[in-house]
């Protein structure tokens, strides 16, 4: 089960205004949304306008502005006409603080809400604007007599929102349990089941076996916990008489073992196959030989071990001769596994040192309790990443972990690569979505936010809520 470690918050510059409604000197401005439509901004507010008191020889004009450093852009006009203004321009239409496309009202017939809506045309200049909202009373000749302007929105569109990353620390492990394997190609005479470390090339086969203990059992943190051992013998002889060498032989490489460690007793075990048909199969599925079809089907047959030996080399002599000098060799070896335990490390002091000199000895969930000591977004923390799904390399938590840290740098494409390998869990499909929203293909990321909003990932619904809202800007 996947625990979350902790969240980071990349960023949110989402500027909205901090209240539900502004009220600028008496007009109360609610609702207000600003839009983007492909080439079209759309700006839609409410505004209660019962509080404006309009003098008869006065007119207040209410309008929106689009404002970016010197640039501006005027949006319609609402204009509320005191008694004596509204019949003066009536007759004087020309001159008139409002005309066109602007609302216009008299005073005593305006209602106390008005629905605005205003469509421009998107320019260049328009992207980090601010929406400015002003008003204007204006006395006789349309001089202007008061004047307020209150900011609603102080950057349109918002910065590209950025989801925030849900890191997820692995299940604690109980035992820190640990193998290595490998092959040993050990010789002996014909017939002999005595160990030679000096026949042939035994020296450096044998050394395989004991340098892969010496790895582990010079290190103070481990404890060797079990060796295995299973000897094979290749088809040629009869099935009984490889039987009885697989057998000797392995016991003898096991009393060489022991004499050199002198282990506890019931620590080494052992196995033996007689004939090692496996090993001659991968080989012959591999070869080009002339007959490799038919040789491939007789190993797969019914036909005991001693016949099937016996039909490759009657039918194809010239294979099996070739097998014989290539291929039975090596189906002669010894395999092992050792099995050992580290302890566990609880210092963040201690594991970053092991960290730095031996990564392969600390667990996932190790990695993690150092990863809390360190600065979210930070380099050791990447590396920390990094250096965890490189140990773990098929980990789906390591992944989606290494991932995130990925795409905390802006590395999308190795966050790709590392997501492949995460799983389908909720804290992957919402990584993925995260990863489109963050390369901006909201389109993309739909499917995957959904899904993890599905699988029960609250962070799911706030990234499909502001990625929809990603150029509109909005309070109610």
């Amino acid at each position: 089960m996947m625990r979350r470690f902790y969240t980071m918050i990349l960023a949110m510059l989402a500027t909205v205004p901090a209240a539900f409604a502004q009220t600028i000197d008496g007009v109360v401005v609610e609702n207000y949304t600003m839009e983007r439509s492909g080439n079209y901004i759309i700006v839609d507010m409410d505004l209660d306008v019962s509080g404006v008191d309009v003098r008869n020889s006065e007119v207040v004009v209410l309008t929106p502005h689009i404002v970016r450093d010197t640039l501006s852009k005027d949006l319609r006009s609402i204009g509320i006409y005191g008694r004596n203004r509204h019949f003066y321009y009536e007759r004087n239409e020309d001159l008139a603080p409002t005309s066109g496309d602007d609302l216009r009202f008299r005073s005593n017939k305006t209602p106390d809400k008005v629905q605005y809506h205003a469509v421009v045309s998107f320019e260049e200049w328009m992207d980090g604007c601010q929406l400015v909202f002003e008003r204007e009373d204006c006395g006789c000749a349309g001089a202007v007599v008061g004047q307020s302007t209150s900011m609603l929105i102080d950057r349109f569109p918002m910065e590209p929102y950025r989801p925030q990353l849900i890191y997820v620390r692995p299940e604690a492990v109980a035992e820190k349990v640990y193998a290595i394997s490998g092959s040993a190609f050990v010789d002996f005479p014909v017939s002999n089941m005595d160990i030679n470390p000096e026949y042939r090339n035994n020296s450096s086969e044998l050394a395989k076996i004991t340098g892969t203990i010496d790895s582990v059992r010079g290190d103070k943190d481990v404890t060797i916990q079990s060796i295995f051992i299973k000897g094979y013998a290749s088809p040629e002889s009869p099935y009984a008489n490889n039987e009885r060498l697989a057998k000797g032989r392995t016991a003898a490489l096991k009393e060489y073992v022991e004499n050199l460690y002198h282990f506890d007793e019931g620590l080494i075990t052992t196995d033996y196959e007689p004939e090692d048909w496996a090993g001659l199969e991968r080989y012959v599925a591999a070869s080009n030989l002339k007959h490799k079809e038919e040789i491939l089907a007789t190993i797969h047959s019914e036909r005991e071990p001693d016949n099937k030996e016996w039909w490759i080399h009657y039918n194809w002599t010239d294979d099996y001769n070739f097998l014989l000098k290539n291929c039975y060799p090596a189906l002669r070896h010894s395999d092992y596994t050792i099995e050992y335990t580290i302890r566990h490390y609880t210092s963040p002091r201690e594991i970053e040192e092991i960290m730095n000199t031996a990564p392969q000895k600390l667990s996932l969930d190790e990695f993690y309790l150092l990863a809390q000591t360190y600065d979210e977004g930070s380099e050791e923390l990447d590396e920390l990443f990094e250096i965890a799904v490189r140990m773990y390399p098929n980990d789906e938590v390591a992944n989606l972990n290494a991932a995130n840290s990925a795409m905390s740098k802006g590395d999308y494409e190795r966050a790709l690569r590392y997501l492949e390998r995460a799983g389908d869990g909720a804290e992957v499909q919402y990584a993925r979505g995260a990863l489109e929203v963050l390369r901006e293909d909201y389109q993309a990321a739909m499917p995957y936010l959904e899904e993890a909003k599905r699988m029960g990932i609250a962070e799911a619904e706030t990234t499909i809520n502001a990625i929809q809202d990603y150029w509109k800007v909005s309070k109610r």
